[in-house]
C-alpha cells in the first residue's frame, strides 16, 4: 500500500508506475483505492462512475477500469458536502458529519470490492488519500492505515522533497503513528527530487537512523511526465503556465470554482501547435482562438460566480464579437438561456439565467446519467465514429435555431439513436454532454483543423495518437521506478 505524507506527494503516480512495472514482469496486478475524493471521474463499460486516477492505474495494469478499484467516490458539491458514489452509483448527498454515520455499511461494501479484486489478481497495489497521519480523521478512516490493516498490506510512505520539510514528513509521521501502524510501515519513498541524489545521501541516513526503516528509493522530479491528474493542485500549476509557441492556437478553459473532468482537455494540451491555459476572472479573453466552458459539479453556483466576478458579461461580449465557445456538460448548460433546479439538487430550489448563447433550457431533475457512448459528429462528416461518456444530472431542451451536435448510436453497448448537444447557426458556439471527445484522435484533428482555417499562421501538428502517448508515458514511468527504487527489497517485503 502506498500512503502519503500529504496531498499531491505523488501517491497516484507511484501506484500507476508500480502497476505498469509489475505488469511488465508478468504479474496480474490491479489498483485499489477504497475512497477517493475527486471531481475528475470516468464511466466504466458497465456504466459505473469511478475516480480518474484509478482509470489511469487500470490502464497501467492492462485492465479495463472497474468500480471495484474505487468503490467509494466523493464528489464535492460545496465547501462542506459531497455527492457520494458507491460501486459506481449515487448513494446520496451528505455533509461530512452525516457521511461518517454510514461508515459501518460502507466498510462492508469496500471490503466486498477488495476481496473480488484480490481473488482475481496476484497482487493489489492500494493507494491512500491525503496525509496518512491526520490525527483528527483517524477514527473515521476508510482509506489509509485502516484499509492497510484490513488488507494485511505492506505500507510504504511517500514524501515529496520538492515542497520541503521531508524530515518532518517522514520522521514526524513515524512519531504520530500508533504502535500497530508503526508495525505496518515498512519503508519510505522520497519523491520529486531535483539535482544530484548523492547530495541527499546524508538525508537518507538520517531518516533511516531516526525511523529504523529503509528509504527504498529517491525518485527524480520529472516535470515533463504527462498523465491525467485529478487533484485540484494540478489546476493551479496549469493556470500558472504562460502562453507559449508563437503562432499556436490559443485555447482557454474557464476555471470554474466547481470544475470537473478537466482531463477532457489533456489531449488538446499535448498537441503540437496548441497552447492551452486555464483562465479565471483575472484573465483577459482577447486573442483566444477558442474558449471552453468545462464540466462543473454545481452549474448554478458557477453561473453565480460568473455573474459576481463580471466574467458573465465578458463571455457574452467575447461571443458577440465573433469568439468561438464550446461547452462540455455543465458548461453546455451554462451556455443556455436558463438553468432550473426545482428540486434543489444543487442547493436551494432556484432558477438562474444562463449566458443565452444557445437556445436551451436545462432542468435539474431525474436520475444521474452515467453511460459510455458511441456517437457521430453531425456537422463533421470527416470525423469517424467516436467514443465518449456521459456524467450529468438534468435534461436540456433546445428551444430555438440551430441543430444537434452529435448523434448517439449506442449507450453502454445497447444500440439506440438520440441527439446530443446543440450548435448555433453560425457554428461558433456549441455544447454537448459528451466527455472524452478530444481523446478521439480523428475528431480532435478535424476540430483543430477547423480552428486553423481562421488562423493560417497556426502550425499544423503531425498526426498523434493520444492513447499511444499515454502508453509511452506509463512505460517511461515504470522505467524510472525500476531504476530508482529498490525493487528487490520491495518484492521481498511483499512476499513476506
Amino acid at each position: 500500500m502506498i500512503l502519503g505524507s500529504g496531498s499531491d506527494v505523488g501517491k497516484s503516480i507511484m501506484v500507476a508506475g508500480l502497476c505498469r512495472l509489475f505488469r511488465q514482469e508478468g504479474i496480474r496486478v490491479a489498483p485499489f483505492k477504497a475512497q477517493n475524493m475527486a471531481l475528475n471521474s470516468f464511466i466504466t463499460p458497465e456504466g459505473g462512475e469511478m475516480g480518474r486516477a484509478q482509470v489511469v492505474q487500470a490502464q497501467a495494469a492492462g485492465l479495463a477500469p472497474h468500480v471495484d478499484m474505487n468503490p467509494i467516490l466523493l464528489k464535492p458539491s460545496s465547501e462542506v458536502g459531497s455527492q457520494v458514489i458507491v460501486h459506481g452509483r449515487v448513494y446520496g448527498n451528505f455533509p461530512a458529519r452525516d457521511y461518517y454515520r454510514h461508515k459501518p455499511r460502507l466498510v462492508r461494501r469496500v471490503m466486498a470490492s477488495y476481496r473480488r479484486l484480490a481473488q482475481a489478481h496476484d497482487l493489489i497495489v492500494l493507494e491512500g488519500a491525503g496525509s496518512a497521519v491526520e490525527l483528527n480523521l483517524k477514527k473515521n478512516d476508510l482509506v489509509n492505515f485502516s484499509m492497510a490493516r484490513r488488507a494485511g498490506a505492506v505500507v510504504l510512505l511517500v514524501a515529496d522533497i520538492d515542497r520541503g520539510g521531508v524530515f518532518a514528513a517522514t520522521i514526524g509521521a513515524v512519531h504520530l503513528l500508533t504502535p500497530g501502524e508503526r508495525r505496518m510501515l515498512r519503508g519510505f519513498i522520497i519523491n520529486k527530487f531535483r539535482g544530484d541524489p548523492a547530495l541527499f545521501e546524508e538525508g537518507v541516513e538520517i531518516i533511516q537512523r531516526r525511523t529504523h526503516r529503509p528509504v527504498l528509493g529517491v525518485v527524480p522530479f520529472l516535470k515533463d511526465l504527462v498523465l491525467p491528474e485529478e487533484d485540484s493542485v494540478a489546476l493551479a500549476r496549469k493556470r500558472a503556465a504562460a502562453w507559449e509557441a508563437d503562432g499556436a492556437l490559443r485555447i482557454g478553459v474557464v476555471r470554474l470554482p466547481h470544475i470537473s473532468n478537466y482531463t477532457d482537455f489533456d489531449p488538446l494540451e499535448q498537441e503540437a501547435g496548441v497552447a492551452l491555459r486555464y483562465l479565471d476572472h483575472r484573465d483577459g479573453l482577447a486573442g483566444l482562438d477558442l474558449l471552453i466552458l468545462p464540466g462543473t459539479k454545481n452549474t448554478i453556483g458557477d453561473l453565480r460566480y460568473l455573474k459576481e466576478t463580471g466574467l458573465f458579461g465578458r463571455l457574452q461580449t467575447y461571443a458577440r464579437e465573433g469568439g468561438r465557445l464550446v461547452g462540455i456538460c455543465g458548461g453546455y448548460q451554462i451556455l443556455g438561456q436558463e438553468v432550473r433546479d426545482p428540486l434543489g439538487v444543487e442547493g436551494d430550489p432556484r432558477t438562474e439565467a444562463g449566458l443565452g448563447l444557445l437556445p436551451l433550457v436545462t432542468t435539474m431533475a431525474g436520475a444521474k446519467t452515467t453511460t459510455q457512448v458511441q456517437a457521430r459528429a453531425l456537422d463533421r462528416p470527416a470525423a469517424e465514429l467516436l467514443s465518449a461518456y456521459e456524467i450529468h444530472l438534468g435534461v436540456t431542451e433546445p428551444r430555438g435555431p440551430g441543430q444537434p451536435a452529435f448523434d448517439i448510436i449506442s449507450r453502454n453497448g445497447a444500440p439506440l439513436q438520440v441527439a446530443d448537444g446543440w450548435v448555433s447557426p453560425d457554428r461558433r458556439v456549441w455544447g454537448t454532454y459528451l466527455h472524452g471527445l478530444f481523446d478521439n484522435d480523428d475528431f480532435r484533428r478535424v476540430f483543430l483543423q477547423e480552428l486553423r482555417q481562421t488562423r493560417p499562421d497556426a502550425p499544423g501538428p503531425p498526426g498523434t495518437s493520444y492513447q499511444t502517448f499515454l502508453e509511452a508515458q506509463l512505460d517511461r514511468l515504470a522505467d524510472l521506478l525500476r531504476r530508482h527504487l529498490n525493487m528487490a527489497q520491495i518484492n521481498a517485503m511483499i512476499r513476506t
